[in-house]
Formats: structure tokens, sequence, C-alpha cells
């Protein structure tokens, strides 16, 4: 592990409304560990639960701290279940993956070449931001239509988002699942 790794004990929850793969579970970040992390937006970690192995992308919880998505498998390979209290350790991934770019963002920026010139000049970090609002988006329309404003921004040559608050603290837009008792 990294020097800026973070080792702590959570709580595996189940989430109240899993959709319809409701196998997954999740676990929210004491702050501590959350605070040696790089960024309070979507941050991308290696590590283990319970000495078992994973990589995976955590998101805000709109408290200034991250949660993680536990999907079964890691589950399993942890043998942890809901309600148990799980060894975490986990380290920032350097660098920063590539963020895979959803099907409807690719479409939009294949048909502008201003907007795909400079999506491609913006770094690893900007483009996980402006998928992550693009993602946000709780609704379709809302979701469409903030595609075609990060087309249009980029196409002037804005290389960041403006006015999004990746943690979520401060808009709330973004948080942690809500547990089942």
């Amino acid at each position: 592990m990294a020097k800026d790794a973070s080792t702590f004990k959570a709580k595996l929850l189940r989430p109240a409304s899993p959709g319809e793969d409701g196998s997954w579970g999740f676990l929210v970040l004491p702050k501590a560990a959350s605070d040696k992390l790089p960024r309070r937006g979507r941050t991308s970690v290696e590590g283990t639960i319970n000495g078992s192995p994973f990589q995976a992308t955590l998101e805000p919880d709109g408290r200034l701290s991250h949660w993680l998505k536990v999907s079964k498998g890691l589950q399993e390979a942890a043998a942890a279940s809901f309600g148990d209290m799980v060894e975490v350790q986990l380290s920032p991934t350097h660098p920063e993956p590539e963020p895979q770019v959803p099907d409807d963002l690719q479409q939009a920026l294949a048909r502008s070449a201003a907007a795909k010139a400079t999506w491609e000049d913006t770094t690893t970090i900007a483009r996980l931001d402006w998928i992550h609002w693009i993602e946000s988006a709780k609704q379709a329309k809302t979701r469409k239509r903030r595609i075609d404003n990060a087309c249009d921004m980029l196409a002037s040559g804005e290389r960041r988002v403006c006015c999004f608050d990746q943690s979520g603290y401060y808009s709330k837009g973004l948080s942690a699942p809500k547990a089942k008792d």
C-alpha cells in the first residue's frame, strides 16, 4: 500500500433501494480516511476488504467524505455479509485511470470536432468531473441538457465544469445511498 493508505473498519450496509440488482452493498468511509484522499469528488482507489483486493471509484457522500459500492463478488471474497464490520485498506490509484465515457456523451462528442478536441486536451480529472456532472443528473431530460451544455462549453474552450460541487456538500445533489434498517 502507498504511504497515503488508510486502514479502518466500517459497517457493510444494504441499500434501502438497490434497484434491479439487489445484491450489492456499500460502506461509508470515516472522514479521517476520506481526508487522506486527493479530492472530494469521485476518486479511484485500490485496496482490500478483509484482505480481498479490489479497485473501485469512490463516490462523494455529500458530507465531505466518500462511499464505496461493494459488489456481491467482493462481499463473497471478503466473507462479509450485510451488517458486518469489515476491515478496509485503501489508497488512491496513481495515476488516476481514464474514466469510462458514457455512450451518450461519446456520441455527442463525435458530433462536435471542437468539443472533442478540448475533451481530449483536458486532464483525466477534468474528464472525470465532466462525466460525474452528467451522471449526477436525476432525470433523463436533465442528463441530455447537461450533455448538450457540456459539448457547447467544451467547443468554446472550457476545460472544466463550472458551478459543479463535486462533493455534493453545498448542493446536496450527491450522497451515499440510504441504508436499509
